[in-house]
């Protein structure tokens, strides 16, 4: 059995809202309904733990609520950081086995959640190849400093699928020594454990920007023309 994590703890200053964007409707519906809506059809996800962000608990709980979702969910306040927020879902969950996503990954699919979990390995993450260029640079001096192959990079995603002692012990560790990390796939992987990767899809956008939240729309109202 699997506990979702759910990362629902940010403010979404990018987004320049009244409100986290986790909240902002996307076709009249709040950006984190299509999470939970998702994982509540997975019969192997038994149970939601799920961040909120100062002030923001009793609109987190009607959602819940409002929308029906039968899987038991439960809250904890975010952390300071994405990081700290992770280690206080992943103390939270029960079972041994968990799922890290974000409520602003709003296109994931049930589909998406049983695909990792019927992956093999136990630590596994959703990776995309990626279409573009990417050079390091130093940002202070604006100069390229060298080249990266880009068929040895790829862009991170979630959901990602750990096992709860491996990714606890990853975090606690981290906490310790101070590391700070934006994704648990490297923080597991330079704790120690490896970590394998499935092909991702290029419609599970990140809602970060006004753009995003048309994008989102667009895309889970159907608009969209498999020709191109």
């Amino acid at each position: 059995m699997y506990s979702l994590l759910l990362l629902n703890g940010g403010v979404g200053k990018r987004v320049a809202s009244d409100r986290p964007k986790q909240f902002i409707r996307v076709n009249a519906i709040p950006t984190i309904v299509y999470s939970l809506v998702a994982a509540d059809r997975v019969p192997a996800i038994t149970e939601i733990v799920a961040n909120f962000p100062p002030g923001w608990q009793e609109e987190s709980e009607r959602v819940v609520r409002e929308y029906a979702v039968h899987t038991p969910v439960r809250f904890v306040a975010a952390g300071d950081t994405r990081q700290e927020s992770v280690a206080k879902l992943v103390e939270a969950a029960t079972n041994d086995h968990v799922i890290v996503h974000e409520s602003a990954r709003p296109l994931v699919t049930s589909q998406d959640f049983q695909r990792l979990i019927d992956a093999p390995e136990a630590n596994v993450a959703y990776m995309l190849p990626i279409p573009f260029t990417v050079a390091p640079v130093d940002p202070a001096s604006r100069m390229v400093t060298g080249y990266l192959e880009r068929e040895t990079l790829r862009n991170v995603q979630l959901p990602q699928k750990f096992s709860r002692d491996v990714l606890q012990s990853a975090h606690e560790r981290a906490a310790a020594t101070g590391a700070a990390f934006t994704e648990d796939a490297t923080l597991v992987v330079l704790d120690g454990t490896p970590v394998h990767f499935i092909d991702g899809s290029d419609r599970n956008i990140k809602v970060t920007t006004r753009t995003d939240v048309k994008l989102a729309g667009f895309l889970l109202s159907g608009g969209e023309d498999d020709d191109v």
